[in-house]
């Protein structure tokens, strides 16, 4: 994991409040993942357009499934409504992927 202060501060949090550890790889990935995307900014200065960016660009440019973009969401839900106690995250303007038939 990165050597970020305030990575580490999301995992300890999510250690003390007993989530699971594959919970915690998944969601401090797509966090530090958000962060890069945005030149590293800091994500209390990024607003609800930055967030919904970011899901659209896993959709158009990376073309994840809708289960990874569903995962990607939680964790900035997470981040923003638990860790940073903001407001939640609107899920409205989102470009979603679309689900593949089976076979």
């Amino acid at each position: 994991m990165s050597s970020s202060p305030f990575l580490w501060s999301i995992r300890e949090y999510m250690l003390i409040r007993h989530y699971s550890i594959r919970t915690i790889k998944s969601y401090l990935y797509w966090i530090k993942y958000f962060i890069l995307f945005h030149g590293k900014t800091h994500p209390e200065s990024l607003s609800k357009k930055d967030v919904e960016r970011f899901l659209t660009h896993l959709v158009v440019e990376r073309n994840v499934s809708q289960s990874t973009q569903s995962v990607a969401l939680n964790a900035l839900v997470f981040l923003y409504s638990k860790f940073l106690g903001q407001p939640p995250i609107i899920r409205e303007y989102v470009w979603k992927a679309s689900r593949q038939r089976r076979c």
